[in-house]
């Protein structure tokens, strides 16, 4: 990935920068170069790289993607004498841990509305995850946390390593996918909060204590 056209540099934002500042920077620079407004010969191929560069990191999914794809073009060539002691492999050699997150470009769930006791019905011991969703070294597929951590800390799947507040930050799609599956029981309270706080979930409206049942006593 050349320099020239790294997403990110497109768009002048950093690769930490927050979902909406992403937002904000693409607007800007569409009102800015947009045919129609901008003058010169050159406006119309500038708002295609602009688009383009919004398509890679426009959306959680899409921007997870891209962000995978840039850390192993970034990464060292692995080196011949990268041995582990005592062994006749390269540190590396196993392969790479399945990724169990939602299919990319899959659009975000609606938000769904739940009872004031809202409760999952499930027990929240037990779960576990399977090692082979580790991957080697102990990184996720995601990379490492980008910080300012809250909540639980993942020793699972692509977020390994990540808190449950990062992961909510940069793909809460990943949040509401660990709700449904059993290996996220032991962490169902962190997320209902989560998903309640982003308007994912809302309680629905209890009916009146008052009101009279359909075949109440005359």
């Amino acid at each position: 990935m050349a320099e020239s056209r790294d997403a990110y540099k497109i768009l002048q934002v950093d690769a930490e920068a927050e979902d909406e500042v992403v937002q904000a920077a693409y607007r800007r620079l569409a009102r800015k170069y947009h045919p129609d407004h901008a003058a010169g010969a050159d406006a119309a191929a500038r708002m295609a790289t602009i688009n383009s560069a919004w398509e890679q990191i426009g959306t959680p999914y899409a921007r997870a993607a891209y962000d995978r794809s840039r850390a192993e073009l970034a990464a060292p060539p692995p080196r011949a004498d990268d041995k582990v002691p005592g062994a006749g492999s390269a540190r590396n050699s196993s392969a790479p841990a399945p990724d169990p997150s939602p299919t990319v470009g899959q659009p975000p769930h609606p938000s769904e509305s739940v009872s004031r006791d809202w409760t999952s019905g499930r027990s929240s011991h037990g779960g576990g995850f399977d090692p082979s969703m580790q991957a080697a070294d102990g990184l996720g597929g995601a990379g490492p946390p980008p910080g300012r951590p809250s909540g639980s800390v993942l020793n699972f799947g692509r977020y390994n390593g990540w808190s449950l507040g990062e992961i909510a930050r940069r793909d809460l799609e990943y949040i509401e996918w660990l709700d449904r599956m059993p290996i996220g029981r032991s962490h169902r309270e962190e997320i209902d909060a989560i998903l309640r706080a982003a308007g994912r979930r809302s309680s629905a409206e209890t009916e009146s204590t008052g009101r009279r049942g359909l075949f109440r006593r005359r």
